[in-house]
């Protein structure tokens, strides 16, 4: 019940925040428009072209968020325990270095970094593919969509058989400043990370990077990559802060991002030719 409380929250605020961003940063000329499916795109091309895409990204949202699932079910049928934390071994390299984020903690900093963890994060997200949408990049689109689903994939093996915990219940000089905020917080932060060990590569760090890429390299609008880059790094410190993130899982993800952009950016639209020319070529 509090998963679905948290929910009720997380989606209309993560909506009203789009919208502002919609009349703010979408071109007057694509807001003017009235299709049927967002401006630019009309029904039948969101259905053929887009929809497919949407698929694959909540496929591996769904994946990632069954691991509880999928670890009891290796237990079971293996009888291994996946018990290894790659926590001490992040300790052994990087001491407790990123406790220095907790040096100074307030009720207001701590409320504001929440914020900008959950709400900012997830308005960044999505509202990255809502502009790319509506201003019909509908290649760019779907490089950020593949891209966004690399992510995914290339951290599910981490979270599964290397877990890390999250430094808050880990070093003695850190507080899970974020879940111990509220227990609807906490409870509804379980949705995606079950056990709070879903550290390495960082998630946040990843995905917030990959969108700012993206609005950086596609997108003219000064002032939207000025409000990305600022909320993607806001997004970095509240990882350390919130005492979530390893320095190590911080790196990882930036690495991750990176990786993620240059392929799908350089490799994507090859594969999609060379894949249509080989389905016409079996046609023909």
């Amino acid at each position: 019940m509090t998963d679905i409380r948290f929910i009720l929250i997380l989606v209309p605020v993560v909506l009203l925040m789009n919208m502002v961003a919609y009349y703010v940063f979408v071109p007057s000329g694509y807001r003017n428009k009235n299709p049927s499916i967002g401006n630019g795109v009309d029904k039948q091309t969101f259905i053929r072209e887009i929809l497919p895409y949407v698929g694959l990204v909540s496929f591996v949202y769904i994946l990632i968020k069954s691991q509880g699932i999928i670890v009891s079910e290796i237990v079971n049928v293996t009888g291994i325990h996946l018990d290894y934390s790659l926590a001490k071994d992040i300790f052994f390299i990087e001491g407790s270095r990123v406790s220095i984020f907790q040096t100074f903690t307030s009720p207001v900093l701590t409320d504001v970094s929440s914020f900008i963890y959950i709400f900012g994060f997830s308005s960044l997200l999505t509202f990255t593919f809502i502009f790319f949408m509506v201003t019909n990049q509908l290649k760019t689109l779907k490089e950020y969509t593949v891209a966004l689903s690399f992510i995914y994939l290339v951290a599910f093996p981490f979270y599964i058989f290397t877990p890390v915990k999250v430094t808050g219940y880990t070093l003695p000089g850190m507080t899970p400043l974020l879940y111990n905020l509220s227990p609807l917080i906490a409870n509804g932060m379980r949705t995606v990370d079950p056990f709070f060990d879903n550290c390495f590569p960082s998630l946040h760090a990843a995905l917030s990077v990959l969108a700012m890429l993206f609005i950086i390299h596609r997108t003219n609008s000064k002032s939207l990559k000025v409000v990305a880059a600022f909320t993607t790094l806001a997004i970095q410190f509240t990882i350390f802060y919130l005492g979530i993130h390893w320095i190590t899982d911080f790196i990882g993800g930036i690495m991750l991002a990176l990786l993620s952009y240059y392929i799908a950016t350089k490799y994507y639209s090859p594969m999609i030719n060379k894949f249509h020319h080989v389905v016409g070529s079996d046609k023909q």
